[in-house]
């Protein structure tokens, strides 16, 4: 199953998301295929203000697991995630789900 994450930053985080970036992008690298997509929200100032990643995972728990040993999680960037299994409707990626 395919779930979809989305999250908002804490306020004030930019300076600590960008310290924290090279940390949380090894973690995404880590989940190799399960993690099918991913990346910022951007503001209307271009700066990311959350996510939205997708994940391959068997349960909601196995998802949120992983979702949330993301270091943008551990170090306090992203608030609260709403976090829901996701179906696809049109993928141009070559890949089947």
């Amino acid at each position: 199953m395919l779930f979809a994450m989305i999250v908002k930053d804490n306020p004030g985080m930019g300076e600590k998301r960008l310290a924290v970036r090279p940390v949380h992008l090894e973690h995404l690298k880590a989940l190799g295929e399960k993690l099918v997509m991913g990346g910022a929200l951007m503001g209307p100032d271009g700066n990311a203000e959350g996510s939205l990643l997708v994940l391959e995972a068997e349960t909601l728990e196995a998802a949120t697991t992983s979702f949330m040993q993301d270091p943008f999680f551990t170090e306090g960037i992203f608030g609260t995630p709403d976090i829901k299994p996701w179906r696809v409707a049109f993928n141009h990626t070559g890949r089947e789900f």
